[in-house]
């Protein structure tokens, strides 16, 4: 029996979502493998053991279990943010040698930054909101900034994972704070112009037979925008599928396909968009989306039909045989 590595928890402020994240999974992989959760933080990274915790040596990705070496057969990285959903793990498995259900380093590094990944879309003529890059908080003057993405407008860190940092500014007194709170979070920023329209997140994954899109989720906030608490505390109305028409839907749909073909990504990605008058912006793409029992992907999965254990089976069955 192989034995899959689950990394999970992380560096960022969203630690115990992808321990939870990392739970409902678990329960659900195929049985052919042995799981093992790997918990990742600043001091330590430990794996989970029939006997308790116990050491991961970064050097060979093993660890002592029983009072014998066990090596890991193949990862599955599940972190929300720094160093799973930036590539950093994905990387140190590559040098190793070992197989893994993720996209691939590259891959989650440029889909992780908002910035980068945006602008990389945006070469391929797919629309995104308009945006300014910034590197510290006197880069432009709050007038400057309205001058040229005009009010309100959405300041959050461009390069971390993390739900935190995000501000929505309706004045201009409200820049430099927003700007502060934001390079709390991350060491580069970005600002964007306001999209009024209708969210929709598509959640794609490829399969034996091929590219899958889920349904379409709605997403209606009871805060300003899909923030922390509106994503995990639920202050917001998730509605699948989403209220639009089917043409639209399909457009959606083939889109988000085509994103995840152009950034060359691997198992599940969760690609949010805005749709202003019928058109869909790409807001972010999501290599490591939330997949605990309240998050979007697994409520699409539901209504699309397939059960959480035929989906990690359809996935290992494409990236580990």
């Amino acid at each position: 029996m192989k034995t899959i590595g689950l990394f999970c928890g992380g560096f960022s402020s969203e630690f115990e979502i992808s321990l939870k994240s990392a739970e409902t999974i678990r329960t659900h992989f195929p049985k052919e493998y042995k799981v093992v959760r790997i918990i990742v933080s600043t001091e330590k990274w430990e794996v989970e053991t029939d006997k308790g915790l116990a050491s991961f040596n970064l050097n060979d990705c093993s660890f002592l279990e029983n009072g014998v070496q066990k090596q890991i057969d193949a990862g599955l990285i599940y972190i929300h943010g720094n160093p799973g959903e930036n590539g950093k793990i994905q990387a140190l498995l590559d040098m190793h040698n070992i197989p893994y259900v993720n996209s691939g380093a590259l891959a989650s590094a440029l889909s992780f930054d908002k910035w980068y990944c945006n602008q990389f879309l945006k070469s391929f003529d797919i629309p995104v909101a308009k945006s300014l890059f910034l590197q510290n908080d006197h880069q432009y003057t709050p007038s400057e900034i309205i001058e040229h993405l005009g009010l309100p407008i959405f300041i959050k860190p461009s390069d971390s994972g993390s739900s935190y940092g995000i501000s929505k500014v309706k004045s201009i007194d409200e820049v430099l704070p927003a700007l502060q709170f934001a390079f709390k979070e991350g060491k580069t920023v970005v600002i964007e112009s306001f999209l009024d329209g209708i969210e929709v997140t598509c959640g794609v994954y490829l399969s034996p037979k091929g590219l899958v899109a889920l349904p379409l989720t709605e997403i209606v906030s009871e805060n300003e925008f899909f923030d922390y608490e509106a994503k995990y505390q639920g202050k917001s109305n998730e509605i699948t599928p989403a209220r639009i028409n089917e043409d639209l839907t399909k457009n959606v749909q083939e889109l988000a396909k085509k994103i995840y073909q152009l950034m060359q990504l691997k198992s599940i990605a969760r690609i949010d968009f805005m749709l202003v008058n019928n058109v869909p912006y790409v807001i972010e793409v999501n290599t490591t989306p939330g997949f605990s029992s309240e998050s979007i992907v697994p409520k699409m999965l539901a209504e699309a039909g397939i059960s959480i254990s035929d989906f990690w089976k359809e996935i290992t069955t494409v990236t580990l045989n």
